[in-house]
């Protein structure tokens, strides 16, 4: 990767293009993330640009760009979607060889509009995904993962029941499921499939759940949802409730991996026990939207995987997303048809700080991303967080702070 010098000629950058200092502003700075980003840069002075990519070199470990196949690339630009790739490496061990694979990051925005019929919009979005998987196998591709919900409009927001739960589906043995162990077999793929599960055998009770596609074509498992948001427009509480599947881990051909579910990133614990758990690499599939979260978004699943020694893969759809009826947020405004823009910027962030660049706002992409696992445990071995975790005592406090009887341990004079 490049690292872009900047002289000041006059209190004028004169020897970077805005580009490429504005690709090196998305990957270091969270700021840039919730306010455009020419107009963030437009009102610092060069001096603070320069500190920021001084910054960057001196302190910032760095990912490296990866090649990906000319095939590949053309295939992206003819079906209109972005594709990038990063390697992650680690260093070389005398006894572990190099255990290197890599990840799919999957973004995009609905097919048709939301008034469609229901089967062509789950059919439409089958064959969009179809495309960019095939060019994910292209790049070889061990794991993908597919955003929050990704066969239906986001449409927890309208609190409307009719006609969204129809989107659901079993999870063993769904219309999306059979597409997904069908992509699995094809491409020797480990899918992750998030989507809204309809469980007949409880009840025909509603879930948030990830499906997990062994690259075998079978079903490994699922996940499904821990946290439920009741924030804004966020009314996933009328639909469905907090999961019941704690934090497994699924090992895979490739790796051991989790999927901590939108909401769950702003939860430590969540990510905790994932990695408690033995998870080498944790998806966040999410539907987050700007203005709400997007200032936390370049920070969450990139503190988690420093602080849990594993990688973290961040994923958000994109677009704007309007219904057909009005719906209000409570918040005394008048009523809309929207929920606001999904900001998109997937990214993968590594234990040791780096960070992938994150995808377009506004662009369906994949992102491709090489990880040398190895690199886990290396940096558990440099920092120790695990061993020094405590997690003793913690559980012993917090056992004491779920019980009716709890009183805070302050101090007073």
């Amino acid at each position: 990767m490049n690292i872009f010098y900047v002289k000041i000629h006059k209190g004028h950058m004169t020897s970077v293009s805005m580009k490429a200092l504005l690709y090196v502003y998305n990957v270091t700075s969270s700021h840039c993330y919730y306010s455009p980003s020419y107009r963030m840069l437009s009102l610092l002075p060069p001096l603070a640009l320069v500190s920021i990519v001084g910054c960057y070199r001196r302190s910032c470990p760095l990912h490296r760009m990866l090649e990906l196949p000319q095939c590949a690339q053309e295939a992206a630009r003819q079906r209109d979607f972005q594709l990038l790739g990063c390697q992650f490496g680690a260093a070389r061990e005398q006894l572990r060889p190099p255990h290197t694979i890599r990840v799919g990051l999957v973004q995009n925005a609905v097919v048709l509009p939301t008034s469609a019929p229901i089967m062509d919009q789950i059919d439409a979005l089958h064959r969009r995904i179809g495309d960019i998987v095939e060019v994910a196998a292209m790049c070889g591709v061990n794991i993908v993962c597919f955003q929050e919900a990704w066969t239906m409009p986001f449409a927890f927001c309208t609190r409307e029941k009719v006609p969204w739960t129809e989107f659901a589906e079993s999870a063993e043995e769904g219309h999306t499921t059979r597409f997904c162990q069908k992509l699995a077999e094809k491409y020797n793929m480990v899918v992750v499939s998030p989507i809204l599960e309809r469980d007949e055998s409880h009840g025909a009770t509603l879930w948030n759940t990830a499906v997990v596609v062994s690259n075998s074509g079978r079903v490994l498992g699922k996940s499904r949802k821990n946290h439920i948001p009741r924030v804004g427009d966020f009314n996933e509480s009328t639909y469905y409730m907090e999961g019941d599947t704690g934090h497994r881990v699924f090992q895979t051909q490739f790796g051991r991996i989790a999927v901590n579910i939108c909401y769950g990133r702003h939860h430590p614990l969540n990510w905790l026990m994932y990695s408690v758990n033995s998870a080498e690499i944790i998806f966040n599939p999410s539907a987050t939207i700007g203005g709400l979260s997007e200032p936390m978004w370049p920070i969450e699943a990139r503190n988690a995987a420093i602080a849990n020694h594993c990688f973290t893969c961040a994923i958000n759809r994109i677009g704007t997303e309007h219904f057909e009826s009005e719906f209000t947020s409570g918040d005394g405004k008048k009523a809309h048809h929207d929920f606001g823009h999904f900001y998109g910027s997937s990214y993968v962030a590594a234990p040791d700080g780096s960070r992938s660049p994150g995808l377009s706002r506004t662009r369906d992409g994949l992102l491709v991303a090489e990880l040398d696992l190895n690199l886990n445990r290396q940096i558990s071995d440099k920092w120790g967080f695990k061993m020094t975790g405590r997690y003793d005592m913690y559980a012993k406090e917090l056992a004491e702070a779920v019980n009716e009887n709890f009183t805070p341990n302050i101090v007073k004079e």
